[in-house]
């Protein structure tokens, strides 16, 4: 869906071609449950009395999400106009924002093709969450079903007074959207489709639609053999597919990666592209939401493409580490201890343990790049979905400021994540008598056991985990990937390229 903005509610001659035509376009308001009509100045003053009459006899209340459609008003070209109640204006969350938006988008969606929308009656801190959620809210993925969306809404032109100061930030948001949007169709798509190689071609695209602003390289299991990358092997070890590793290098500053200046930003993805458990097998019930075990690699993949739209002045390293975690003669069996790329060795408890498996293996890997920040997003454990549900991720970093950095961005953003313990109190729970560490640490705290097992391989620089087990994706009818948390990397990469 399109997304336009511009600074009169009513077209004129010079409205450009991508902004809404009025006698094809309804016309939004969005009104305050306490003043009930939204005062325009371009509005003439018989069309708001108009509109005050519809109120009174609809008894319209203008609650949260409460819609009322008017097809016959004079001295207006818009084909309908929709009010949509906000509640209490004053009061209103980052939450009931993107309940707003939700609410508008399905008002519309088959109502009209062209919509123009105010924002005026929208506090300031509450349109970039509002803007964004209606991006998602048009989010369809029918790409398997015979019968598509029949949604026929393709265009919003955003109306503000403050329309040339937005610009700039709606352009932000779309680049967002659009990544977002790429890390929920991979997701969705279906393990027979979405296997590590697929994910290897995503990546690859991506260079070929930004080459002057991304590179990509491709390890295959060769190279991690040679690399040492037993951990990581050990996983693919049981599927006929084999594991990748993808290396996507955005340099949107002038300094090198090895400058004191250039340091990038590593982004390091789960992409387990389905995961059975291995021989520690998965119950049958809800197996397969288990493509979703890739949704932390795909949410690299689409912070990448959002950082190729939205240009930001900072370098990036996102690594998508991918394999398929299936039961053979060839997989690995629970007590099996392997040497991982940094030395360490692992006796592998549980093959469902997985994510940290491959995760440590790729932590240890991207010290090369002399990173300033290393950040790793990963579906981990069903321990941090009991913690949390599936509104927060859990975070988990020894880093106070960097904790700090990734909670006001989350905050910003409403991506938002709790930060969770991860410290040495914990790391006992890991011994093992054969190995230096075992891949799980007990019955109790398994979330933040598993951070406090990928800690032991991020020592050498700044580092934080993220557990995004909980809101990846939604189960039930509305099942699918959701795409987060690209707002929060997002957010926390450019206020890292405002402060630099």
């Amino acid at each position: 869906m399109k997304l336009n903005l511009q600074n009169k509610l009513l077209p004129t001659s010079d409205t450009t071609a991508d902004s809404a035509s009025s006698a094809n376009a309804t016309l939004v308001l969005v009104l305050d449950q306490e003043t009930l009509v939204q005062a325009h100045d371009q509005l003439p003053d018989d069309v708001q009395q108009q509109l005050a009459t519809h109120i009174e006899r609809a008894q319209f209340k203008a609650k949260l999400g409460e819609t009322l459609p008017i097809y016959q008003l004079n001295n207006t070209d818009f084909s309908q106009v929709l009010l949509v109640g906000a509640g209490e204006l004053n009061k209103m969350t980052a939450g009931q924002a993107q309940t707003l938006a939700g609410s508008i988008y399905k008002a519309l969606a088959n109502r009209t093709a062209q919509a123009v929308i105010s924002l005026d009656a929208l506090a300031d801190l509450h349109i970039d969450t509002f803007v964004l959620a209606l991006s998602n809210a048009a989010y369809r993925f029918d790409t398997y079903k015979s019968k598509k969306s029949e949604a026929i809404l393709d265009s919003i032109t955003l109306h503000s007074t403050r329309a040339d100061e937005l610009k700039s930030r709606i352009d932000y948001l779309q680049a967002v959207a659009k990544g977002q949007s790429l890390a929920r169709d991979v997701g969705n798509q279906p393990a027979n489709v979405c296997h590590p190689e697929y994910m290897a071609e995503q990546a690859l695209q991506l260079a070929q639609q930004y080459p002057d602003l991304l590179k990509v390289t491709v390890l295959d299991e060769a190279a991690m053999q040679e690399l040492g990358m037993n951990a990581l092997l050990a996983v693919s070890h049981g599927s006929e597919r084999e594991a990748r590793l993808v290396v996507m290098e955005y340099q949107g500053k002038s300094d090198n990666f090895q400058s004191d200046q250039g340091k990038p930003v590593v982004l390091v993805g789960k992409g387990i592209t389905f995961d059975t458990g291995g021989i520690s097998m998965k119950p049958a019930a809800g197996m397969d939401e288990m493509k979703f075990d890739m949704c932390g690699a795909a949410s690299v993949l689409g912070t990448l493409q959002a950082l190729c739209e939205a240009k930001l002045p900072v370098n990036v390293v996102g690594t998508l580490v991918c394999a398929e975690n299936m039961p053979s003669g060839r997989a690995t069996r629970p007590g099996d201890i392997v040497t991982t790329m940094s030395g360490q060795t692992v006796e592998i408890l549980n093959t469902d343990a997985e994510g940290r498996l491959v995760l440590c293996d790729a932590l240890t890997y991207i010290k090369r790049f002399n990173p300033d920040t290393v950040i790793d997003i990963a579906t981990l454990t069903g321990a941090c979905v009991v913690a949390l549900g599936k509104v927060l991720a859990g975070l988990f970093s020894p880093d106070n400021e960097l904790a700090s950095e990734l909670q006001q961005a989350g905050q910003l953003s409403h991506d938002r994540v709790w930060r969770m313990p991860v410290i040495d109190d914990y790391q006992e729970l890991l011994d093992s008598p054969f190995a230096d560490m075992g891949n799980i640490g007990g019955p109790y705290g398994g979330a933040i056991t598993a951070a406090c097992f990928l800690q032991r391989f991020t020592r050498e620089y700044r580092w934080a985990h993220l557990d995004i087990a909980g809101v990846a994706w939604l189960s039930g009818t509305h099942k699918g990937a959701t795409g987060r948390p690209v707002p929060l990397l997002m957010q926390f990469l450019r206020n890292r390229s405002q402060a630099s």
